[in-house]
């Protein structure tokens, strides 16, 4: 990108800042003027859309999406555990058990972005990250409701 050391340093601190904003807003928001999925659906179409801006735009505006990449990450895992969980009734332990494998399944995919990255450039590896804020999204709209009447 051409960025000088001393300023490129102070990128993931733009990350973390924009995470706090988003804990803060869930905290004041959720579940008194936001509901769960509802903000979870925000994320993640905040999520695709600052992704395909980070691949297509280049220099300091691609850093700031990746750095507001952070504001759409914060309200995943808690909007997204309570409506996974929610009205399972006996079956809350198993889908506990399989939100903590899909923690555990996240944890791959930066060894993806990294094969990805060395072949086609850092910046486009970010491609790897649109079907997961997709199926996010469709976790948010729909995926949450299915199954959950014969629970």
């Amino acid at each position: 990108l051409g960025i000088e050391l001393s300023i490129a340093r102070y990128f993931t601190q733009g990350t973390l800042a924009c995470m706090l904003i988003g804990y803060v807003v869930g905290i004041t928001m959720i579940p008194k003027f936001l509901s769960q999925s509802t903000a979870l659906k925000l994320c993640a179409i905040l999520g695709v859309i600052l992704t395909i801006a980070t691949v297509i735009t280049s220099g300091y505006v691609s850093v700031a999406c990746v750095a507001l990449l952070g504001l759409a990450n914060s309200l995943m895992w808690p909007a997204m555990w309570p409506l996974a969980i929610g009205g399972l009734g006996k079956f809350t332990k198993i889908g506990s058990a399989l939100m903590v494998m899909a923690i555990a399944g996240g944890a791959v995919l930066p060894l993806v972005y990294g094969k990805i990255s060395e072949s086609i450039g850092t910046q486009q590896a970010y491609w790897i990250m649109l079907p997961c804020y997709l199926f996010i999204l469709y976790f948010a709209v729909k995926g949450h409701t299915i199954g959950k009447a014969n629970a």
